[in-house]
């Protein structure tokens, strides 16, 4: 699934109408910041896999295979506290990733 997205936010940015933008945050606050762009977060998904692999499967998993913490900790064989813990490891790393796209930094 990620690749299907990515495939096509790139063929949308070749056509210069801009890319996809997605959100990993449950449950979206009004005002909150835009979400990342879908060519930005593939980026940051093969940097945190250099770093990380487990964790960025993790949210492959969960953003884009839609499963639960439980379901993930399931398919990644460990523990429901371990999926948690770097979900939220994860996420956080994640943020500050995009965010430093954001800025051009």
């Amino acid at each position: 699934m990620r690749r299907i997205l990515v495939d096509h936010a790139r063929a949308r940015a070749a056509a210069k109408r801009g890319g996809i933008r997605v959100t990993l945050v449950e449950g979206l606050a009004a005002g909150a910041p835009a979400p990342p762009d879908l060519l930005d977060l593939d980026e940051a998904l093969n940097e945190l896999a250099a770093l990380d692999e487990r964790q960025a499967h993790l949210v492959e998993l969960r953003f884009f295979g839609g499963l639960s913490i439980e379901e993930t900790a399931r398919a990644l064989d460990v523990s429901v506290a371990t999926a948690n813990r770097d979900w939220v490891t994860a996420k956080a790393w994640l943020f500050r990733r995009l965010k430093q796209k954001d800025r051009g930094v």
